[in-house]
């Protein structure tokens, strides 16, 4: 006696498209979380005013780059690590010497570098020395003697009869600034994570249709 068993549907077929099934969930289901979380870390910094440009330095990338794999992966991050977690910590900021931190006032005016200037580029572009004015009660000064330009820099003052000229606050000096904490990555970090297992399985349930 002989027998013949047939298996209809092919079980190693129905397991070979499950898994293939698998793979095309999880990897969309990594890729809308990857995209998701960066489109709100945009949104959050945009949001807390920090602008455009620290908003486009978040970048997102999915593993495999190309495929489809139940181990996908998504990495959000940003090109711009120190500014952004800085924004997003809120930390005690000091001088690396322990002397004071110069906090430009508008009459020094910008770096040419582009950012805050620092009182040593300041003399050498002025051609103006800085004084030290110590006060009890807040804030000591860097002070120039000199007079306000139009956009109200501090500059050298070319009259001989010291008309217009004016002792100018150039920096605010302080021991250390507590930069605000003004994001909250964590949060949109968490809600991503979270928001996977239903990705997956809402993808999966799609890729069966």
């Amino acid at each position: 006696m002989k027998l013949k068993l047939d298996i209809d549907p092919d079980i190693v077929a129905m397991m070979a498209a499950e898994v293939a099934a698998g793979e095309r969930a999880v990897s969309a289901a990594m890729r809308g979380a990857g995209t998701g979380l960066k489109s709100a870390w945009r949104l959050q910094i945009t949001g807390a005013g920090l602008g455009p440009r620290l908003a486009n330095s978040i970048r997102s990338q999915n593993f495999p780059r190309s495929g489809e794999s139940l181990d996908a992966a998504a990495l959000v991050w940003s090109k711009a690590p120190v500014i952004v977690g800085a924004h997003d910590t809120g930390p005690l900021i000091r001088s690396k010497d322990g002397f004071w931190l110069a906090i430009p006032l508008p009459a020094a005016g910008k770096s040419l570098r582009g950012g805050r200037i620092t009182p040593g580029e300041w003399e050498r572009r002025r051609g103006l020395r800085l004084r030290f004015v110590y006060r009890r009660t807040g804030p000591s000064l860097l002070v120039a003697e000199g007079r306000l330009n139009t956009k109200g820099q501090a500059v050298v003052s070319r009259s001989k009869t010291g008309r217009g000229k004016v002792t100018a606050p150039i920096f605010l000096l302080v021991p250390q600034v507590k930069l605000p904490k003004r994001l909250d990555l964590a949060r949109d970090a968490d809600r991503a994570l979270e928001s996977v297992p239903g990705l997956i399985v809402a993808n999966w349930v799609a890729a069966r249709k």
